[in-house]
């Protein structure tokens, strides 16, 4: 907002700079984005990553002719076409818009030695997410709230491989030399950091466009496409707002000690359980569409992998795509490598028969070489103990937290 509008309309501006600029609660951003993602539930579909950073890899794959060689299908679908790749720009367009609306949109250079801690990261979380069946969204968060153990394993997974990671990284700092530097920063023109509020309005109007002219379209499936064009924004727009990021929520308490990363995930899940528990109950949405057959081997496993690789890459997945809408170079190589050595991985995983669904299975739930899908109120016979189980894991999680909070126990520095 311009000098002439601030001066003219002060408590506008005051709003704007409150919506728009200031960084949001995280509290106030977790409870908004599993809000979305429970409307989203309400349609029948899941928020999920690593299903479309892997497309995004089959098709890299496929273009260097490695796809016939690990056995990848041909893709049927385009980047918009494919449910959780279309999700995937979405979210990355929300943050660019977010970043430009409060004008803290900057193409950033990291250090030589941050690219390759990207490549390395960004690998080790592809393989990760193959075994975990998803990375902290689809392996982590999204089982935990349909109350599913396979969540928190890989969530033991996860602390185990950022403690690791960041006792590695921390020796790296102390003999790794080479490529440090940090490069000067990329220089914007103010007369551009000027336009970018109207660039940013411009770009959110055109989703909204986008949305409803898809929304009107006789085709059912380009219609449901419309939801998802609008629910990726959002969480987008949310994440970078409130600076949301499950990679942080489990590497900063050994980090820092500072938790309140941590406890805003922990809010997200005691508020999502018992809403999507309605939702199962209610039939609206089967729970075993986000639930995947890995448990507990392949979620745990996983975890560690990933948990290590997302500490050198620098984020999650859903962390690392907002972060590339923000600017950030080293994420974009990160998400590069993320979706080709995940795409890899996972056609050798399947081919090894680790991760290939069983079809002589006869349970209602799918089983693999690594794991199966577990669904706690079917292995308990009912809500009442899964729920229990559930929110008593998130109780010890944060008083483990606020007590690392004031002693630093558990802090790696």
């Amino acid at each position: 907002m311009n000098s002439k509008t601030s001066t003219r309309f002060p408590g506008l501006a005051e709003d704007w700079k409150k919506i728009f600029v200031e960084e949001w609660s995280p509290y106030f951003g977790a409870v908004v984005l599993v809000l979305i993602i429970l409307a989203l539930m309400t349609t029948g579909l899941f928020w999920g990553v690593f299903g479309g950073v892997k497309y995004w890899g089959d098709r890299l794959n496929a273009a260097i002719g490695l796809a016939p060689l690990l056995g990848i299908a041909e893709a049927k679908e385009g980047f918009l076409a494919h449910r959780m790749s279309l999700m995937n720009i979405l979210l990355v367009l929300g943050a660019f818009t977010a970043a430009l609306l409060s004008g803290q949109f900057q193409p950033n250079r990291a250090p030589k030695l941050e690219y390759v801690w990207a490549a390395l990261g960004g690998s080790l979380m592809g393989i990760g997410a193959s075994l975990a069946g998803g990375c902290t969204t689809g392996g982590f968060f999204n089982p935990v709230v349909h109350s599913s153990p396979a969540g928190w394993a890989m969530w033991a997974g996860l602390l185990a491989g950022a403690w690791v990671g960041l006792k590695v990284l921390l020796w790296t700092l102390d003999h790794v030399e080479w490529g440090t530097a940090a490069p000067a920063p990329l220089p914007i023109p103010a007369g551009v950091k000027r336009l970018y509020p109207l660039l940013g309005l411009a770009v959110l109007v055109g989703i909204v466009a986008w949305s409803a002219t898809w929304w009107a379209s006789p085709e059912k499936q380009v219609a449901s496409r419309a939801i998802i064009v609008a629910a990726g924004f959002a969480i987008g727009f949310v994440m970078h707002r409130s600076r949301l990021c499950f990679a942080r929520s489990i590497r900063e308490p050994f980090m820092t000690a500072e938790g309140t990363m941590t406890k805003a995930v922990i809010l997200a899940m005691a508020v999502g359980m018992p809403m999507a528990a309605l939702l199962f109950r209610a039939k609206v949405i089967d729970p075993y569409v986000a639930i995947p057959p890995t448990f507990w081997i392949g979620s745990l496993v996983g975890g560690v992998i990933f948990g290590f690789g997302m500490v050198f890459a620098g984020g999650c997945a859903s962390g690392a795509l907002w972060r590339m809408g923000e600017g950030h170079a080293k994420l974009w190589v990160a998400m590069a490598f993320f979706a080709w050595i995940g795409s890899i991985a996972s056609a050798i995983f399947k081919k090894l028969g680790l991760t290939a669904i069983d079809e002589t299975n006869l349970e209602t739930w799918e089983v693999t070489g690594i794991g199966r899908q577990a669904f706690l109120p079917d292995m308990l016979g009912g809500w009442g103990l899964a729920l229990a189980i559930g929110f008593s894991l998130l109780a010890l999680w944060y008083a483990v937290v606020r007590w690392n909070e004031t002693t630093e126990k558990l802090t790696v520095l």
